[in-house]
């Protein structure tokens, strides 16, 4: 795995991911949703959430390109170990607030908002279709901000209020959502 862009652009990390349940977004679908996300969003004005963070690809992609305000969340013990060790090789502890929990507990608990959350959750997440539902409901969304959901063409968000866009690279799916979208 590699950062795409920014101050880290071509550091390339290695996750130990003998038995993780995590599925890392492929270079490709990672770079063609970045190439998005330059075009829309003030990296170093930007307050981002990772769920279901993973490696903390995400947030080391945010970080690189100048946000000082990155949430990563994830349950699991190895991935957040990891997370934690990349920051402090990386010297950016600062700015990476690492949350070890549950996804849904955390929305459940949530009080801030975010310019942008991205959730890559398992594919076979039985509740994969609730998570757009849940951060509206939650308003963890600030009026003018993104909710990118990573999922798999076994999902389909066509008639969701919120949604305002769909790419697809092979068999990596995003779905974009904003308060906007349901106002128009």
């Amino acid at each position: 795995m590699r950062i795409i862009g920014g101050k880290f652009k071509g550091r390339r990390f290695s996750p130990p991911a003998d038995n993780w349940p995590t599925r890392p977004t492929t270079d490709v679908a990672k770079e063609a949703l970045f190439n998005i996300l330059n075009n829309y969003l003030d990296f170093e004005a930007v307050k981002m959430l990772d769920l279901f963070g993973g490696t903390g690809s995400h947030c080391y992609e945010f970080i690189s390109r100048g946000c000082t305000d990155a949430t990563y969340v994830d349950k699991f013990p190895g991935c957040v170990q990891f997370v934690r060790k990349l920051a402090q090789q990386l010297d950016i502890e600062p700015s990476l607030k690492i949350m070890p929990m549950d996804v849904f507990r955390f929305i459940g608990h949530a009080t801030t908002q975010y310019d942008y959350i991205f959730a890559g959750p398992p594919y076979g997440l039985p509740t994969l279709d609730m998570i757009p539902d849940l951060i509206f409901e939650k308003q963890l969304l600030l009026p003018e901000g993104w909710f990118v959901l990573e999922h798999n063409p076994h999902h389909d968000f066509t008639n969701h209020p919120h949604l305002f866009d769909v790419r697809h690279y092979g068999q990596t799916f995003f779905s974009f959502f904003s308060n906007e979208a349901a106002a128009e």
